[in-house]
């Protein structure tokens, strides 16, 4: 599902951290916006962090992110987290896989 007011479907984040960046905050808007006109919608917050770091502490890590993604949009009841840690994670060291997706459904 696309979001219709352009908003991203993925957030990053800086190494070693769950907390959003202002410009991570901007974007969130689109998402809240969203949710408040489409109240039937529900969505999944899949955490996920680079390879570095013991699988718990990525797995802890990936869950923060989705949380502090959570908090930011509200519609608790309307929202699930995931943490995928280091599971789903590629080679990469442009910070790609530091991430929150967003799964809409």
């Amino acid at each position: 599902m696309l979001i219709a007011n352009g908003g991203e479907l993925v957030l990053y984040f800086d190494y070693d951290t769950a907390t959003m960046s202002p410009t991570v905050n901007q974007k969130i808007m689109k998402h809240i916006i969203f949710m408040r006109d489409n109240p039937n919608v529900r969505l999944r917050l899949e955490g996920h962090t680079d390879e570095r770091g013991t699988r718990e502490y990525n797995l802890a890590l990936g869950e923060n992110r989705a949380l502090s993604v959570k908090q930011a949009l509200g519609f608790y009841n309307r929202i699930e987290t995931v943490s995928y840690g280091e599971e789903k994670t590629q080679s990469s060291e442009d910070g790609k896989n530091r991430r929150v997706e967003f799964i809409y459904k």
